[in-house]
């Protein structure tokens, strides 16, 4: 019988961007060294992340402030769109906003991403092999995070929309054998100054 200990599994967008395909602006920076910072004293043994400018370099500035803890690409931690809904599995009274919002999406695109979304679930997810705990980091994007949340709770597949989290905030999910799956945390900015919040999301919240 398999042995498998908790997987705690730390969660952050990439800090503040360019552009879609640029690297971090001068607050991207910092907000990706405050969450290093952040984690400095977690027993981290992988920080992952996308292959994109903007998730590269923020794992990299958060991994500088640990103590040699490597880093490693995987296309699974990308941006990509996990989940195309048919209308039918969607509130009757949003259905047309969703699906407007995702009909950029190329059959190509949604073909790769369902499979880099199934990738991601297996390596990241889940208790993990061997008694002791481990704890990984994730650099990534909202729609990944938004899917990795969305399943943690065990919601329908298209409710990774509507999920949103700022640059650099921190989320942590821990994979218990014997246990429901534990948000622990989610979309914590407290290891940024008040300037450096909120980036990255819609501005409705921002005078919370």
């Amino acid at each position: 019988m398999a042995v498998h200990g908790s997987r705690y599994l730390y969660l952050a967008r990439h800090g503040e961007a360019q552009s879609d395909d640029g690297g971090l602006t001068g607050n991207g920076r910092r907000q990706a060294e405050l969450l290093g910072e952040r984690l400095r004293h977690v027993p981290l043994t992988a920080v992952h992340h996308g292959p994109l400018p903007r998730a590269a370099q923020t794992a990299a500035l958060a991994a500088a402030r640990l103590d040699g803890v490597p880093l490693r690409e995987s296309e699974a931690a990308g941006d990509y769109v996990p989940y195309v809904p048919e209308a039918a599995e969607l509130p009757e009274d949003s259905a047309e906003r969703l699906l407007d919002f995702l009909s950029a999406t190329t059959e190509e695109e949604r073909v790769e991403g369902a499979a880099l979304a199934r990738r991601a679930l297996d390596r990241f997810t889940g208790p993990a092999p061997g008694e002791a705990s481990v704890h990984e980091l994730v650099v990534t994007h909202n729609f990944l995070l938004g899917w990795l949340v969305r399943e943690a709770l065990s919601a329908p597949a298209w409710r990774w929309l509507g999920l949103n989290h700022a640059n650099a905030a921190l989320t942590v999910i821990r994979y218990t054998p014997g246990r429901p799956t534990a948000l622990l945390v989610q979309n914590d900015m407290s290891h940024l100054p008040a300037e450096l919040r909120w980036t990255g999301l819609p501005v409705e919240p921002h005078h919370l």
